[in-house]
């Protein structure tokens, strides 16, 4: 018997990274999975795994910022198992610069996949919590960053998103928990994925709706992040996943509004 026996959840862009791990845990532990990716292929590998282990995903391919794709993404759910337990805002991406170098569309691709789109994916969920009550807490988890607190040089779009974020978070934790919907974020420090891993290749890209996005970071820079960090290191996507577990359990139905900082204690 797992933990999430019987509940359904929807994780954003879970075809890479830490969203991918998110939706293995989850699964693992016995919820029913929609896996969201830009692409078709690593949603498909996503669901693949999760089926090889044993449990149950379905694929819901598409941009969270695509009009219309937030009631696409509840409406899987529903449709494919029967109901909506947990909601993982997670998909995202950075694209940085100072601020006198930045775009409006960098600052607006950035707002519109951090922010915009999961306060479209709750807005398409809130009829269903509330038309559909159940004898258990549903729960939602917002994937937001340290950026979000203390900000980051380079990041004043993604740092503006995340702490919106936060805000969005603790207005429906107060909105929705009379639906019995725990509304809650973590915020994450340095995660080793493809975006944040070490690299000497300045020019490193990878290619998100048409625009390519430079990923990786300075091997001195991984270095001195990993020196302020007490553990030592960066936390692994797994470890990333785990965190927000602990956020979809009933024993954490008392806590509510709140952000939990995962990063390793970072000075």
């Amino acid at each position: 018997m797992g933990t999430l026996d019987g509940k359904v959840a929807i994780v954003s862009g879970s075809g890479r990274g830490i969203g991918r791990e998110i939706a293995r845990k989850l699964a693992a532990e016995g919820a029913r999975v929609v896996v969201n990716d830009l692409d078709a292929q690593p949603a498909d590998e996503t669901v693949a795994d999760i089926r090889a282990a044993g449990g149950t995903a379905v694929t819901c391919v598409g941009s969270v910022t695509a009009e219309g794709f937030a009631e696409h993404f509840v409406a899987t759910a529903i449709d494919s198992f029967g109901g909506l337990d947990i909601v993982v805002n997670n998909a995202g991406y950075t694209w940085d610069t100072v601020i006198q170098k930045m775009t409006d569309e960098q600052w607006d691709a950035v707002l519109d996949v951090h922010l915009k789109a999961p306060f479209r994916i709750l807005r398409a969920a809130q009829p269903y919590f509330r038309n559909n009550p159940v004898d258990h807490h549903r729960k939602v988890v917002n994937i937001s960053s340290t950026s979000g607190f203390y900000g980051n040089l380079g990041q004043v779009n993604y740092a503006a998103a995340k702490a919106g974020l936060i805000g969005v978070t603790k207005t429906l934790a107060k909105e929705w928990g009379r639906y019995r919907v725990n509304v809650n974020a973590v915020a994450f420090g340095y995660i080793l994925t493809r975006m944040t891993e070490a690299t000497a290749d300045d020019g490193a890209t990878v290619e998100i709706e048409g625009r390519q996005i430079k990923v990786g970071i300075n091997p001195e820079r991984a270095a001195m992040a990993s020196k302020i960090i007490p553990l030592g290191r960066p936390g692994t996507p797994q470890e990333a996943a785990g965190a927000v577990y602990v956020m979809c359990l009933q024993e954490t139905n008392y806590v509510n509004g709140q952000c939990l900082v995962v990063d390793g204690a970072r000075v």
